[in-house]
C-alpha cells in the first residue's frame, strides 16, 4: 500500500468505495441502473441542501460541469461577472471568453476571496442589467481561500439585480458547509475525485428552477452537456448516452458514508484538521497565501516559502526522496507555494504524517525551520480539539 496523497484532488479513495466501484458490466438500460441512478440524484440534492430544482451527472470533471453551465443557460454575447483571484477562477473566466460571452472581470489579488462589494458596485452600475450571471470560485484550489458566497448574494440582491448566481464547488461541496438553497445559488457544480472521495468521472451540477427557466432561451452550442435531454432522461431512471455506472454506485456509497458520519460532523473533521496544518505552518514561522484568517481554505492550504527557495523543489524532493505527493503552485503563485490537500478521506493521523513529511522535505532543502515545531504544534492542536469533542459528545 502506497502513502497517502495530499494534494487537493483527487483525493484518497476509501477500501470501502474502491470495492464498490469494482462491478461488473451492468446493462444500463436495466431497473439496476434505475435503481442506483435516482438515489443518487437524490443524495447530492441532500449533500447540497437543495429541496427544489434538479440535479444532474455527466461522464466528466468539474471543468465539464463548468461548461454545462454556462452553455446550457447563456447566449453568445451575454454579459457575466466573475472576479480573477486564482488559477481556478481564471480557467472559469477563460471558458466563458472562448464560448463568446463577455466577461466583466474584477481583477482581484491573489490570496482574497471574492470581493462581494465590488460586485455589488458593479451591479449597482449595471442598469440595463446586461450582467446575466455573477461567478464565484466558493474554494480557490490554487491559492488555499475560500469565499464567502453568502456575502455575494446579499450584494446581488443589494443591488436589486435578477442576475443568477453559479458557484464552482468543485473542492469544497462535500467536504465544507454549502448551502444551495439558503445562499440562493442557482447553479452550484462539483466533482466526484474531491470531497465524494470518488475516482475523478463525474461532474455533478445542482440546478435551481431559475436555472432551468435559463436554458430555455439560451443558444450557446451543447449536445454532451445538454441539462434538458439529460433531465428527461433521468426522469425514466435512464441516462441519453452509456452511463459510467461503477462511479454513480460508488456516488451512493459515498453519500451514504457522508450521512452515517452527519454531514455538519464531516464540515468539523475537515476544519479540525486544517486548523492543525494551519499550527503547523506558524510554528514553522511560514505564511499561508490567505491573507485573512476567515478565508483560509479548510479542504487546501497553499503555504508560502521564504524568499530565494523554490516551492517547486519541495513539491519534487517530496516526491522522489519520500514518496509522497504534495500540490505545486499554479499561475501567478507558481515556485511560491506547496499546497497541503487535506480533504476527503482525511484523519488527523494521516495529516501528522503529511505535516511530518514535509518538514522533513524542507530540512533536506534547508529551509530555516526546525523539524519537529510543526509536528508538536499540530500534535496539540489535535489532542485538544479530539479531547474537546469527545467531551462535547459526552
Amino acid at each position: 500500500m502506497g502513502n497517502p496523497i495530499f494534494i487537493p484532488g483527487p483525493t484518497n479513495i476509501p477500501d470501502t468505495l474502491r470495492r464498490t466501484i469494482d462491478i461488473a458490466s451492468v446493462d444500463h438500460r436495466s431497473p439496476a441502473f434505475v435503481d442506483m441512478l435516482r438515489p443518487a440524484l437524490d443524495g447530492v440534492k441532500r449533500v447540497l441542501e437543495m429541496r427544489a430544482g434538479e440535479t444532474v451527472i455527466f461522464p466528466a470533471t468539474g471543468t465539464g460541469a463548468w461548461e454545462a453551465a454556462i452553455t446550457n443557460t447563456l447566449s453568445p454575447g451575454d454579459t457575466v461577472l466573475a472576479a480573477r483571484h486564482g488559477m481556478f477562477s481564471h480557467r472559469w473566466i477563460d471558458l466563458c471568453q472562448r464560448h463568446g460571452l463577455n466577461v466583466q472581470v474584477i481583477e482581484t489579488g491573489w490570496g482574497n476571496g471574492t470581493p462581494a462589494d465590488a460586485f455589488e458596485k458593479a451591479l449597482r452600475a449595471d442598469r440595463e442589467q446586461k450582467i446575466k450571471a455573477v461567478l464565484v470560485t466558493h474554494n480557490e484550489t490554487a491559492t488555499g481561500v475560500r469565499s464567502d458566497v453568502s456575502a455575494v448574494r446579499r450584494a446581488i440582491d443589494a443591488a436589486r439585480h435578477p442576475a443568477l448566481l453559479y458557484v464552482d464547488g468543485v473542492s469544497s461541496i462535500a467536504s465544507m458547509d454549502f448551502r444551495m438553497d439558503e445562499w440562493g445559488v442557482d447553479i452550484a457544480i462539483t466533482g466526484s475525485q474531491k470531497g465524494f472521495m470518488l475516482p475523478a468521472g463525474l461532474a455533478i451540477v445542482g440546478l435551481s428552477e431559475r436555472a432551468i427557466q435559463a436554458t430555455e432561451t439560451a443558444t450557446c452550442p451543447r449536445c454532451f452537456f445538454d441539462f434538458a435531454e439529460m433531465i428527461k432522461s433521468n426522469c425514466d431512471g435512464g441516462f441519453p448516452y452509456t452511463p459510467p455506472v461503477g462511479l454513480i454506485r460508488g456516488l451512493n456509497e459515498s453519500i451514504s458514508m457522508l450521512e452515517a458520519e452527519g454531514l455538519h460532523n464531516v464540515f468539523s473533521r475537515h476544519h479540525r484538521i486544517a486548523e492543525g496544518v494551519r499550527c503547523a505552518v506558524k510554528a514553522w514561522g511560514l505564511k499561508l497565501c490567505a491573507r485573512e484568517p476567515l478565508t483560509q481554505s479548510d479542504t487546501v492550504s497553499a503555504i508560502l516559502v521564504p524568499s530565494g527557495y523554490d516551492a517547486n523543489a519541495i513539491v519534487a524532493h517530496a516526491a522522489d526522496k519520500y514518496g509522497v505527493a504534495f500540490g505545486t503552485g499554479l499561475g501567478d503563485v507558481a515556485g511560491k507555494v506547496f499546497r497541503i490537500g487535506h480533504l476527503g478521506m482525511m484523519t488527523d493521523v494521516m495529516a501528522l504524517s503529511g505535516i511530518a513529511a514535509a518538514e522533513m522535505v524542507m530540512a533536506d532543502l534547508g529551509l530555516p525551520i526546525r523539524p519537529g515545531t510543526g509536528v508538536a504544534a499540530a500534535q496539540e492542536h489535535y489532542r485538544t480539539s479530539c479531547h474537546a469533542l469527545l467531551s462535547k459528545a459526552a
